[in-house]
């Protein structure tokens, strides 16, 4: 019937919803439609349809049998498996065994006619097509997600499940699950059988390792098995050994400047295919849409090759739902559908694509073709995309390009600029107008102007007032936009950010119009831009001379909505037919109008038209649109919601033919600009079909028996109509009642519905479900004439009618059915027969020989209850088979219980699944073995039904207490489970416990941390139940746990969750929670005395700028003293803490449990808060060192205290600590040095190195204590073109040297005691130092410039800039570095273990002091030049040197 068509797009998220048959034809499910395509390898053909489902289709496989490639099954939300034979278009079996959504179906590809279904229940159902025989099994209780019948064995079937897990299970032993693959994370998107059997082939790439054999013998046959999971792994499994043998992960693949991120897993959807012929190379989709083959017996990491490599427009550009493979013509071809909305072909051979087919995931609104790049075809679409489709190209029938950027509604009109090339208008649902540029990349403009309501039409036309208005610049045409609220906009292309005019307000002051203006629904400019026709919503069209537009006639012919107009075009070769306009509306009748002596010969007065050209009829619902063919004088193609498009000759009146191919609603028309004989038409079917009118078998539209039967239901609505004028309700006819404006919208555009009903068009979610609503009419779809409503509409007032007079009748009271309804309808025949019953009855009771009637059985049925008991019984027997034909099993069981069989009654409720309260509580008359088996069949019934607490209750009934239990258990009923066997079972059961524990695993894991504690205490799991609680992670919590954990007896645990809690509430500063909750554990006096000095420590420096945060829960203790800070800590640590400085073994044992606490190296990135605990540790540490006696020690931690604000960058730290640990500066360090033994090097060494840093900052000190007495502050901190002279390369440096503010610059000159002296240059210009400092710059000068000789030839990340010297290369950069290696290994340990301040920096400062306050020795300058010859080597140190001693 149809030339192309464009299907509607397959559904997302169904793990096979399309197949493909030998002969090359592709199915698969779109909406509740199967659509059918003929596949080669140049281009694919649409073939047709099949039809029958009410909601989404989900499933689809073809049988796989010669001589049945033609015989397919689908399954659908509808909870339907339908067969069908695909030549014939028609529905041969269907079967509703499934009571859950299906999932996922397969045909056997080794028995002939099974077909096996899965649903989202677990329940898989297998139905032999020809017998007509299933058969039901529950392997699982778990979602499935999909399921493939294995190739190699008839009666194995892998399913995967919802949660991860595979089981491979057998029917022909009731679905028993012969192996359960555990190993996925996640749900199961796809799973495929390895085309040949044996498994030798891939035991080279076990994960295992094991033994290749593994017990099976050579050439068993078991099949591998692909799988693809939503956790981003590809798993191989051996079938016969029940066990992983491959795992391949995604890869990650930037193709597109915005890839995906793989840990993102919302948009994944991963299958995977094994194409026959290839058991060593597997297919599978990846994050962004891209298809890989993988080959599993290649070596090395990189297992796949991308298809369309060569190009990224080959991809699809949204993940993968299902790929399939067949082969022709000598040609392995693969078809992939997508989100995208793109089915591809691809070519195995050569993994690249061959063609790819266009869908639509919405109503197709509008179409148009361009009259300038003649064959581009426009489609606006209900998928919030426009597509341009180039129907005239050679290479590609469905050459199509998609725009989306900026729309983001239902794309509802279009309109091509009438000579811009490329120009394409845009309106939307959400009442958006825009300009697309269809060669450009260039996202739309879009208009400031915004409707109320959905956009109906746009057009291009000649500007008018105000636009017209001026001599300068102006567009030759404007775009003029209709929407539902009734109002026509003139939006200037030139300025869309400007605001659009009401072109209602021109009208009304050029005729005087006073009264209030018809909404207006739709617009047709005359081809030669003079005149203007508007269509209304009192179905009048108006017709106005431009540019003022004065109005010319009016059209009072239509009496409702007007959905569509449409001028002749000019190049007719009669002049006269040039001003004909063909109108259409709601009432489903088209009208065309000859306007030329209004238009050419214009009156004064406006002209009133009330008799049409030419009338046509035949359409049964309204017109939706209407195009004149380009080709002929006086050709019409009109389309209707009645589902038709139909061709007219209108000046003979007739018509020509009727095109009936669409499924849906029609809702567009176009006719080709090149062929005369093809017509393009859109529906809600989501389809775009190209159709030859001289191929349509039919003439004339369909009659339509809906409007038949609503002839029929309006004549009661009259009676009804007439009782309600007395109540003043009007007795007008319904379609003259009035509506508000809008509330009914033109076409399906706009509707208050999702179209299709309620198929879900979102983004995000795909396509989701179709409402069984099928033939529901579209709310809010008809627009009103006069505020009437359409048919459709009518139909449901009739209804409301039937329904309020329904309501005013006496209620009756429903007969019950008769349990003998054969023997009762014996006794309403007529009276003669009745008294032939009375007369055989009489001969039967008093008869003594043969009896001429059988009172019980056939015309005497009645008679059986009116004799001997076996009478009785046989008609018993009749009406028992009566009750069987019509479904009444429950009256049938009644019968079987009063003649006493009650174990037939029981079997045969429980056969039909049947079983009540009742029935199950007159089981024990027939015994306990009949009770007991009656109840197990009433809970497998109730299990179906989801009633598992009832289930339970009848389990306990017949003492089967574990059983029901368990039952409980299994459908995650905890807490009822937990009562049943607290309530029933001994305390120390152990079912109790695995109860607990297994609820509090599951609570753990969904978050319910406080009940989980709740079931672990109740299990004796107190250790367990304090880590869950503990899991939050909180303040509140973690004190919770430690408490718990206390009670409890786990002291461990509950000291390191009562540390942990005090480090929380240490960092936000709330210091008195943190102290209460550590004084709770005894064992953590060490850690109290760390967090007192942090509290002293941070109140200490609360005004130096270091510590910038509030300071509110403090104790009173830790406020500053005039006693120095370390005295200060001893006499807190003794006064309140109890701490006896005597008791040496106490102080050891704090002493050894605070060197236990991992102390890491200060960095810059460490916060402050943190950065002052771990001092506080250092200080800690050295006064317990020093209340020991241990002198070496307490140097070491001091310095370690010291020197974190120099690791961390923070010079102010570094000069604070040693004013509080050093008060007195050089006289602090050397009273620690007369205490250090004189041959102890290694102290000697930390000495060496602490008594550098306070010279280091010193030196700082100095320095800005000459440049505040000499004003040459800006001088000292900028200097040589905005350096200054101590920038060395050291990161640390411009934190140290411009942190201090002006004020703090005068404290440290107030501070210092004078000008630093000769020995204090001595310290810090110490050359071993400055040795090893200069070495180790080197070497990691040498690594920067071996990566970035490793970055210049990436071949992917070229640096051009950053080009290394030509003479380098890699192998003379490693011998530097490991000479460089050797000079470090020469110097002492114990110069590399302690830092030291950068030697040449100190130089550098020295040089600096020295030329502009000439305050240093000359032998020292002398000395410090010499070290930065020596050991300045850097280019950064080199420069800055070298411009102090110019």
């Amino acid at each position: 019937m149809h030339e192309r068509l464009l299907p509607a797009s397959p559904n997302w998220y169904c793990s096979r919803c399309s197949d493909v048959n030998s002969d090359g034809i592709l199915g698969f499910g779109a909406k509740n439609t199967i659509y059918l395509l003929k596949v080669t390898a140049t281009s694919p053909t649409v073939l047709g349809e099949l039809n029958g489902h009410t909601e989404r289709v989900s499933g689809f496989a073809f049988c796989r049998h010669d001589g049945q490639e033609n015989i397919c099954a689908s399954t659908s939300d509808d909870k339907t498996v339908k067969i069908w034979d695909i030549d014939q278009k028609a529905l041969l079996t269907e079967h509703s065994v499934h009571q859950s959504i299906i999932s996922a179906i397969h045909w056997s590809p080794v028995e002939k006619g099974l077909v096996v279904s899965g649903d989202e229940k677990g329940i898989v159902v297998c139905y032999w097509h020809g017998r007509n025989d299933t058969h039901s099994f529950f392997p699982e209780p778990r979602t499935i997600f999909c399921l493939t019948c294995s190739p190699h064995n008839e009666n194995y079937v892998a399913v995967g499940y919802k949660d991860g897990m595979i089981a491979l299970i057998d029917i022909s032993k009731k679905g028993e699950v012969v192996h359960r693959l555990r190993g996925h994370e996640e749900e199961i998107h796809a799973l495929t059988w390895c085309p040949e059997a044996k498994e030798e082939a891939l035991y080279s790439l076990q994960e295992d390792n094991t033994d290749s054999s593994n017990g099976l013998k050579d050439a068993e046959v078991g099949g591998y098995l692909a799988s693809g999971s939503r956790d981003q792994t590809v798993r191989i499994w051996s079938t016969a050994r029940g066990k992983g043998v491959m795992t391949l992960k995604l890869p990650f693949l930037k193709r597109r400047g915005a890839g995906v991120d793989p840990g993102v897993k919302e948009r994944l959807w991963l299958t995977v295919h094994w194409p026959n012929g290839r058991p060593s190379q597997i297919i599978s989709s990846c994050f962004g849409g891209e298809l890989v083959a993988w080959d599993l017996i290649k070596s090395g990491k990189q297992k796949w090759t991308l298809l369309g490599g060569s190009s990224d427009s080959q991809n699809h550009s949204r993940i993968v739902f299902n790929v399939n493979s067949l082969c022709l013509e000598d040609r392995e071809l693969l078809i992939s559908t997508s989100m995208d909305r793109e089915i591809k072909c691809w070519d195995l051979a050569l993994l690249e694509c061959c063609w790819t087919l266009p869908t639509l995931g919405g109503f197709v609104y509008a179409i148009g073709f361009s009259p300038v790049a003649t064959g581009c075809l426009a489609l606006g679409v209900g998928d919030n995309m426009i597509r341009v489709w180039n129907t005239l190209s050679v290479q590609n029938p469905y050459d199509t390009k998609t725009y989306w950027q900026g729309i983001k509604s239902k794309v509802t009109a279009l309109a091509w600029h009438s000579v811009k090339e490329g120009s394409l208008a845009f309106g939307t649902d959400d009442g958006k107008v825009g300009i697309y540029d269809a060669y450009s990349n260039k996202p739309p403009q879009i208009s400031s102007t915004f409707h109320r309501r959905t956009v109906y039409c746009l057009g291009w036309g000649p500007p008018i007032p105000p636009l017209s208005f001026g001599s300068g610049d102006r567009p030759s045409y404007s775009l003029y936009s209709c929407a539902g609220e009734g109002i026509i906009l003139q939006h200037d292309p030139w300025n869309l950010s400007g605001e659009a005019t009401n072109i209602d307000k021109l009208i009304r002051d050029t005729n005087n119009i006073k009264h209030k203006l018809s909404p207006h629904t739709d617009l047709s400019w005359k081809p030669d831009g003079k005149v203007l026709a508007i269509g209304n919503e009192d179905g009048s069209i108006e017709v106005y001379a431009a540019p003022n537009l004065k109005l010319l006639c009016s059209v009072q012919q239509h009496h409702k909505i007007i959905n569509a107009l449409r001028w002749h075009h000019p190049h007719s070769g009669r002049p006269e037919l040039r001003c004909l306009l063909a109108s259409g509306s709601s009432n489903a009748l088209v009208y065309v109008h000859d306007l030329c002596s209004a238009i050419e010969n214009p009156s004064e007065s406006p002209v009133l038209v009330t008799e049409a050209f030419r009338s046509l009829s035949g359409h049964t619902n309204k017109i939706t649109n209407l195009a004149w063919s380009p080709h002929h004088d006086g050709r019409l193609v009109t389309v209707s919601y009645d589902g038709t498009a139909q061709v007219w000759d209108v000046l003979k009146e007739e018509p020509i033919c009727n095109y009936r191919g669409h499924s849906g609603r029609l809702l567009c028309v176009q006719w080709s600009p090149v062929d005369p004989n093809l017509v393009w038409t859109g529906g809600d079917d989501f389809t775009v079909q190209e159709w030859a009118v001289s191929k349509q078998e039919h003439v004339r539209p369909p009659k339509s028996r809906r409007r038949v039967e609503l002839e029929k239901k309006k004549v009661p609505q009259k009676k009804t109509k007439k009782k309600k004028k007395a109540i003043g309700k009007g007795g007008a006819k319904v379609e003259e009642n009035e509506a508000p404006i809008g509330e009914e919208e033109k076409g399906a555009a706009g509707s208050g519905l999702d179209e299709g009903q309620s198929y879900d068009e979102d983004e995000e979610g795909g396509c989701v479900s179709i409402s069984t609503e099928t033939n529901k009419d579209v709310c809010g779809a008809e627009k009103t004439h006069n505020g009437g409503k359409s048919f459709l509409a009518v139909k449901k007032d009739v209804k409301d009618e039937k329904k309020k007079e329904k309501i005013e009748l006496p209620l009756k009271k429903r007969k019950p059915r008769s349990i003998l309804p054969l023997s009762t309808s014996m006794d309403h025949r007529p009276k003669e027969e009745l008294q032939q019953d009375c007369l055989d009855l009489a001969s039967v009771t008093h008869a003594k020989g043969p009896r001429r009637c059988v009172p019980g059985t056939g015309e005497h049925i009645q008679l059986g209850l009116f004799t001997d008991r076996e009478a009785l019984f046989q008609m018993f027997k009749e009406e028992e088979e009566s009750h069987v034909e019509a479904g009444h099993y429950d009256s049938m069981m009644y019968l079987r219980l009063w003649k006493g069989d009650l174990i037939g009654a029981l079997n045969l409720a429980t056969e039909k699944g049947e079983l009540t309260d009742h029935l199950v509580s007159l089981a024990p008359m027939a015994g306990y073995q009949v009770w007991a088996k009656t109840v197990e069949s009433y809970v497998k019934q109730l299990c179906m039904q989801e009633q598992f607490l009832k289930a339970a209750s009848h389990l306990v009934s017949v003492h089967k207490l574990y059983e029901a239990i368990g039952l409980l258990k299994a459908h995650q009923l905890y807490r009822e489970a937990i009562a049943l066997a607290k309530a029933r079972l001994r305390a120390e059961d152990p079912v109790l416990k695995d109860l607990y524990m297994t609820w509090a695993a599951v609570l753990e894991r969904d978050g319910h941390y406080t009940t989980a504690a709740k079931c672990y205490l109740a299990a004796d799991a107190s250790f367990d139940a304090a880590k869950v609680i503990a899991k939050k992670g909180d303040v509140m919590s973690l004190k919770t746990a430690a408490n718990l954990a206390k009670i409890a007896g786990e002291s461990n645990l509950s000291q390191s969750l009562s540390l942990r809690c005090a480090k929380d509430l240490m960092l936000s500063q709330d210091w008195l929670a943190a102290q209460d909750i550590l004084s709770k554990q005894d064992t953590l006096l060490g850690h109290r005395l760390q967090f007192c000095v942090s509290e002293m420590l941070t109140r200490c420096l609360a005004h130096t700028g270091v510590v910038t945060w509030s300071l509110t829960s403090m104790h009173a203790w830790s406020e500053p003293a005039d006693e120095g800070f370390l005295a200060a800590v001893c006499r807190v640590w003794k006064n309140v803490f109890g701490l006896v400085p005597t008791d040496l073994d106490e102080m050891r044992a704090l002493h050894h449990q605070l060197r236990a606490i991992e102390n890491p190296p200060a960095t810059a990135s460490v916060p402050m808060k943190q950065l002052l605990f771990h001092v506080a540790l250092d200080v800690a540490l050295s006064v317990l060192s020093q209340l020991l006696g241990d002198w070496a020690s307490v140097v070491e931690e001091l310095l370690r205290a010291v020197t974190r604000g120099f690791e961390a960058g923070h010079f102010t730290l570094m000069t604070e600590m040693c004013e509080l640990l050093l008060p007195q500066g050089m006289d602090s360090v050397e009273v620690y040095k007369r205490r250090l033994m004189k041959d102890d090097e290694e102290s000697l060494d930390v000495y060496q190195s602490l008594e550098a840093f306070v010279c280091y900052q010193f030196m700082y000190r100095d320095w800005w204590r000459h440049s505040c007495c000499s004003n040459t502050n800006s001088h000292s901190t900028e200097d040589m073109n905005g350096q200054t002279p101590v920038e060395n390369g050291d990161p640390n440096h411009e934190t140290r040297t411009t942190i201090q503010s002006k004020d703090q610059d005068v404290e440290a000159t107030v501070r210092s005691k004078g000008s630093v002296g000769e020995g204090f240059w001595k310290i810090l210009l110490s050359e071993p130092h400055a040795n090893l400092q200069a070495t180790q710059r080197a070497i990691e000068d040498i690594q920067s410039r071996v990566s970035l000789l490793v970055q210049h030839h990436h071949p992917q990340e070229p640096q051009p800039n950053l080009c290394p010297k030509h003479s380098e290369s890699f192998p003379a950069l490693v011998v530097q570095v490991t000479e460089h290696q050797k000079r470090i290994a020469a110097i002492p340990d114990h110069l590399k273990k302690y830092p030291f301040p950068d030697v040449l920096e100190c130089c550098i400062v020295l040089l600096y002091m020295n030329k502009h306050f000439g305050v240093i020795p000359r032998h020292v300058c002398v000395e410090a030049s010499s070290l930065l010859v020596r050991y300045g080597s850097t280019s950064s140190l080199h420069k800055a040197w070298q411009k102090l001693t110019l």
